[in-house]
């Protein structure tokens, strides 16, 4: 059992596994890897919030974060890939646990969300998705302005770009001109649907709903310590140090709130 399950409730755990596993769905080393980043950011938002309980969660993927927010008492329509959403052990757990699954083939177009009703939902999940986005999400962001409700909020996660162990300290692949974004090896090479296209700091973060709308008004935006802590102790000590260091800390947790409804998405692509 790894260093970040100790630090939580490890019955707790272990049984949130156990259901995952019930239905066949990968969980023991995903989770290994993911569950505090889920625990910590239920825990953040339930911290400040004490009103609608309706859930959108964009990006859904196996239902994992899905799934903790509905066993935390929280209304949850899933959103993702139809090819994920396509699988009967993903299809099976929805079923056992209420979540409605909405498949949406492309995020740009975003027509899949027009289904969802006016004002209908209390809260948007948007959790390590914007760094991965590869296409212009104003459509994206048009249809969650209509279907988040006055005084809803949208709950943003992603990496801190000047975290310690960022792509903004890469220093010698600047000064030999290879750049700062992901490497030519990491787009040709590796085998992954997760590349890290575009990762932002606090303030581009918050710039970036500012320029959505003057309807998005941030109301949280904290710089979190590492949701992971390694099994091995030197690196526990570097890691524990350098979260001491706010503005270094590797995780981003945004909350953008909506008090009214008055002027929409005011932002229009340029071409």
């Amino acid at each position: 059992m790894t260093e970040v399950v100790r630090a939580r409730d490890a019955h707790a755990y272990r049984e949130f596994v156990a259901l995952f596993e019930r239905y066949d769905i990968p969980a023991g080393e995903y989770l290994a890897d993911h569950y505090q980043r889920f625990a910590t950011t239920l825990d953040e938002f339930k911290s400040t919030w004490n009103d609608g309980s309706r859930v959108l969660d964009i990006g859904a993927h196996w239902l994992h974060q899905a799934v903790m927010w509905r066993l935390a008492g929280f209304d949850v329509t899933a959103v993702d890939m139809p090819s994920t959403f396509n699988a009967e052990s993903v299809k099976n757990i929805a079923h056992a646990m209420t979540i409605p699954l909405l498949p949406c083939a492309d995020l740009e177009r975003a027509e899949e969300l027009a289904a969802i009703p006016d004002n209908s939902v209390d809260i948007v999940l948007f959790t390590e998705i914007l760094e991965h986005i590869t296409f212009n999400p104003i459509n994206l962001w048009r249809q969650v302005h209509r279907i988040l409700a006055p005084r809803g909020r949208i709950v943003v996660t992603t990496p801190n770009y000047y975290s310690w162990k960022g792509r903004a300290w890469q220093l010698a692949r600047y000064v030999t001109g290879k750049g700062g974004g992901i490497s030519v090896e990491e787009i040709l090479k590796t085998h992954t649907y997760g590349h890290h296209w575009r990762e932002y700091s606090r303030r581009e973060v918050l710039r970036y709903f500012q320029v959505l709308s003057p309807d998005f008004v941030p109301v949280k935006a904290r710089l979190m310590p590492s949701y992971m802590r390694s099994a091995v102790r030197w690196k526990n000590v570097t890691q524990w140090t350098l979260d001491l260091l706010p503005l270094l800390r590797p995780n981003l947790h945004v909350e953008i709130a909506m008090p009214t409804k008055t002027n929409g998405i005011v932002v229009s692509a340029s071409w």
